[in-house]
């Protein structure tokens, strides 16, 4: 077995995700507005990992404990966002290699197996917030027993399995609709709540309680671990590669615009969605002196008779269960890239799959078993935190590699580009420094 696992990391470079690579056509004659739209895709794929189960937990309790103030936070961790997918895009079209493989092929041996395993725990964290978020969700809707739910779970491997068989523009597609069943269902709920205009337009001003109030700085970094995931920087570098993008540099240039713009438009989706979660939380718990609505269960049961409208906990629910779905098929994805790259061992996605929902189902089971259903919301918020301090061991890699003339040739970033991640990598870290200090003092 360790004969076996040697050679295959000593195995010679392989492009990620095997078959799918350049599997999606570019059309050569035609305008450009049909050439984007064959770049249309991987930016929706990303955008899922940007509200997932875990960022409603964060996003819920934010919004409950603090009303909008946090709004801010949610806002600017999008911005960011734009900008270290827009690196992450730029890395794998102008390299033809994901975050991982680069990072094996430029770090010492001891640095990139680090880097391996921080990915890996994101990883397992962010597949953690999609078991229990959508156990939740299953249990809400369907009055499955959560432990049930969890054990569930594992069936999405099927769907990993189908979509290996129809292809990667279908699976977009498919990741693409439910995000529109996710948007629909809070349009909706907002409609219900009549949310405070003022209230919203004072969440957008910054506020320096944000750095003073040791709770309200968890939740705000709980909302950046939850938005600007580790696991998607990975991702993005790899599924930017299933077009089949020319040799040329004009059109890898053409190639870094397109995507560049999908994932923009993309984010902008998930910052909206992720905004109304925080919306909804102030408007039917804050403002009617629910402070401490932390648990997705809680907010489903009082949803309803706060907003005077049961369909609205309906919606909710659904929305959950979309939401876990499409978070299971991208951090399968992620998990592939991670794996291959800094490994090079080749796992089926439904093998991958199923290894990480082992890997975050056995906690699940205990906390749900032991502690019930109320330490469901600390165990989410607490995953979106490791997120957080897990980001900028794939940041930091991101920004040195994209600003490397020696590594990017002539698509290297910006100064400008790269000056702005390297500010953003900064105050990453200077948030989670404060928080293990206030944490250990």
């Amino acid at each position: 077995m360790l004969d076996s696992l040697e050679q295959a990391a000593n195995a010679p470079f392989s492009p990620s995700l095997g078959e799918a690579r350049a599997s999606v056509h570019l059309p050569s004659a035609a305008t450009p507005w049909r050439r984007f739209a064959a770049f249309l895709g991987p930016g929706y794929l990303v955008a899922t990992g940007y509200m997932d189960p875990g960022n409603w937990a964060t996003a819920l309790a934010g919004g409950s404990q603090f009303g909008a103030a946090l709004l801010f936070v949610a806002v600017a961790s999008s911005l960011m966002a734009m900008v270290l997918q827009a690196l992450s895009a730029r890395l794998g079209i102008a390299t033809g290699r994901d975050l991982a493989q680069v990072c094996r092929e430029q770090m010492p041996a001891p640095v990139s197996f680090l880097l391996w395993l921080v990915a890996e725990g994101a990883i397992i964290a962010t597949d953690l917030a999609e078991v229990i978020g959508t156990a939740i969700g299953l249990q809400l809707v369907l009055a499955i027993p959560l432990w049930m739910g969890v054990i569930l779970t594992g069936l999405d491997v099927f769907l990993v399995l189908a979509f290996q068989r129809w292809g990667f523009r279908r699976l977009e597609a498919f990741v693409f609709a439910l995000l529109v069943v996710i948007a629909l269902a809070f349009v909706v709920q907002l409609t219900l709540a009549h949310p405070d205009i003022r209230a919203i337009l004072g969440g957008l001003v910054p506020s320096s309680d944000i750095i003073g109030n040791g709770q309200m700085l968890y939740l705000a970094l709980g909302i950046i671990g939850a938005t600007v995931m580790p696991h998607n920087l990975f991702l993005h570098s790899g599924v930017v590669q299933t077009r089949a993008i020319g040799p040329e540099l004009a059109d890898k240039r053409e190639a870094i615009r397109y995507a560049v713009i999908d994932c923009n438009i993309a984010l902008v989706f998930a910052m909206l969605v992720n905004a109304a979660i925080l919306i909804l939380a102030a408007s039917a718990f804050n403002a009617h002196g629910r402070t401490d609505v932390a648990e997705l269960q809680d907010a489903y049961r009082l949803i309803a008779p706060l907003l005077g409208a049961p369909v609205a906990a309906t919606l909710f629910g659904v929305a959950l269960i979309a939401c876990g779905l499409n978070s299971a098929l991208t951090a399968t994805l992620a998990g592939q890239i991670v794996m291959e790259g800094f490994l090079r061992i080749r796992l089926a996605p439904a093998a991958r799959r199923l290894l990480t929902r082992l890997i975050a189902i056995v906690p699940a089971i205990i906390v749900t078993l032991l502690a019930g259903e109320a330490a469901t919301g600390r165990l989410l918020i607490g995953s979106q935190v490791v997120l957080s301090a897990a980001l900028p061991f794939a940041m930091v890699p991101l920004v040195w590699f994209t600003a490397s003339s020696r590594i990017m040739g002539p698509l290297v970033a910006s100064r400008t580009m790269s000056f702005s991640a390297l500010l953003i990598a900064v105050a990453i870290i200077a948030l989670n420094g404060k928080l293990i200090w206030d944490a250990v003092l």
